[in-house]
């Protein structure tokens, strides 16, 4: 992946998406390009085609706050992809030293009151995964509702490349499509990050529908929602998800799912929880109760 011109990638993905019609200029006629021209969108947010077009370039990179707000106006984003516009247009405008860092912090480790947190839920699957989708920590409830819900896993390689998660998710597409939406939101405008060019990478060459969704520049952030999924012990099960960013540390979400107290789900999870709990030891009573 190269975000040596992000802002303008992004401009260009983001008006292939809209259509004429979307912002009054009709459809009528042979159309050579997918979405807007580059001179309708320059007209319709009101700077000139030859600046438009120097933006998208790259040849350009200090776009004014007012100038990134009508683009976002013109290619219809909604917040969040506004914000990330924004982002995007700043870390351009910051010079070539931002662009050219190729290394980060070491990964944040996972403070120990979190894992303890998360050991001591029995009836809460929770993990924890920084902003590329690795899994850092996972109690074993989480691991029974999917084993890739492991240590040093990643979850979104998974899901695109591991056919028994597709099998799982009855929401599968629409999963997808919001993992790589989220992933873009999370990574920001540094783009040039090495683990976001290592997952990119490797899903672009595995993956085509990766390719596909990667290409749309979509963004969004990461919500809680609820998890539906197809287990192959319990069956059919709806848990609601939430995420919840784990302070003083970079980026670490912890993530928990629970069903509503005394539904269906939450008869589901407590079998699945009884069906991978460890046998327990016999006690001694029991030992001296046994028939020789």
């Amino acid at each position: 992946m190269d975000g040596s011109n992000a802002l303008g990638d992004f401009l260009r993905a983001r008006r292939e998406l809209v259509r004429p019609e979307d912002v009054g200029l009709g459809s009528g006629g042979l159309r050579r390009v997918r979405g807007l021209r580059r001179e309708e969108v320059a007209l319709l947010a009101g700077i000139s085609s030859d600046y438009y077009l120097r933006l998208e370039q790259g040849r350009d990179r200090s776009p004014s706050l007012q100038v990134l707000e009508a683009l976002a106006r013109v290619l219809r984003l909604d917040a969040d992809a506004t914000a990330y516009l924004i982002g995007l247009g700043r870390a351009a405008a910051g010079g070539r030293a931002r662009a050219a860092r190729t290394r980060r912090p070491a990964p944040a480790r996972v403070p120990a009151s979190i894992l303890q947190l998360i050991e001591g839920w029995t009836d809460n699957p929770a993990y924890v995964q920084n902003r590329f989708f690795d899994v850092l920590a996972v109690n074993p409830l989480a691991t029974a509702l999917s084993p890739n819900y492991a240590v040093g896993v990643n979850l979104l390689e998974t899901i695109f490349l591991d056919p028994a998660e597709r099998e799982l998710r009855p929401d599968w597409e629409a999963t997808t499509e919001d993992g790589v939406a989220i992933l873009r939101g999370l990574a920001g405008p540094d783009v040039n990050d090495p683990r976001l060019t290592e997952l990119v990478g490797e899903l672009s060459v595995r993956s085509e529908r990766f390719r596909q969704l990667w290409a749309r520049h979509d963004v969004r952030p990461q919500r809680g929602h609820i998890l539906r999924l197809t287990h192959p012990q319990v069956g059919d099960i709806e848990l609601q998800s939430n995420k919840l960013a784990v302070g003083g540390t970079d980026g670490l979400v912890l993530v928990v799912f629970h069903a509503e107290p005394g539904s269906r789900n939450a008869e589901l999870l407590r079998l699945l929880g009884s069906l991978t709990a460890p046998a327990r030891p016999a006690s001694r009573d029991e030992h001296r109760s046994t028939p020789s």
